[in-house]
């Protein structure tokens, strides 16, 4: 529940609809795979952001929007190759043999410039 006498604004982001001067540093949040469905081989890992909204929106132009944007890329075990997710949903990976896993997730301006990054360890149990 929220406090008595709190407005939208300060439970939510602030109005897209307005730019944002001197924002604040942007910053990512990722929790570590939720249990019920790691524990029968899928991970399902939430994250979200501040100071930054996730959008499929890409290029130099880009940078200028405010409230500022950017996108999540994702590199599992150190693969040499991302994906990228413009949803600001909960990733989900499946398939991943059992034992132990890092997924690394890298908060990225529109034109892929990591700004900052979490890294999230986990082990797929056997079956």
């Amino acid at each position: 529940m929220n406090a008595p006498n709190q407005n939208a604004g300060e439970v939510r982001d602030p109005s897209p609809l307005i730019a944002i001067e001197n924002e604040a540093p942007a910053r990512l949040i990722v929790d570590p795979p939720l249990a019920g469905p790691l524990a029968q081989g899928r991970v399902f890992i939430q994250y979200r952001t501040e100071n930054l909204r996730v959008l499929p929106v890409f290029g130099a132009g880009a940078l200028d929007v405010s409230p500022r944007i950017g996108h999540v890329h994702i590199t599992v075990d150190d693969a040499p190759w991302h994906f990228i997710d413009t949803s600001g949903e909960t990733v989900v990976l499946v398939g991943l043999e059992p034992g132990p896993h890092r997924v690394l997730f890298e908060l990225a301006d529109p034109t892929h410039k990591v700004i900052t990054s979490e890294t999230v360890t986990f082990t797929v149990p056997a079956r």
